[in-house]
């Protein structure tokens, strides 16, 4: 099964977020099958935190992705979802 779930990046106290398409039974830092965004909480302008890819995403989601809780929060506020 897919997952659409988020990659940690970035340095210590300054977390950085990929959002991927992964294989569920890979771990978080894993092999990723398809970036789709990204989200950086520490950026100072909030409607530049999260950037997604919602073709891509929609596309996923489509062929059964299931998305974390968090990345499904994100979705739901950007008007994206599972149909």
């Amino acid at each position: 099964m897919v997952k659409i779930r988020m990659k940690r990046m970035g340095r210590t106290h300054s977390p950085y977020y990929r959002i991927n398409a992964i294989d569920s039974r890979s771990p978080r830092d894993g092999k990723v099958l398809e970036a789709l965004g990204s989200y950086d909480p520490m950026h100072k302008d909030e409607s530049q935190q999260l950037k997604l890819n919602e073709d891509r995403i929609r596309y996923w989601l489509s062929k059964g992705a299931q998305p974390s809780d968090t990345v499904g929060n994100f979705l739901k506020k950007h008007g994206i979802t599972a149909n």
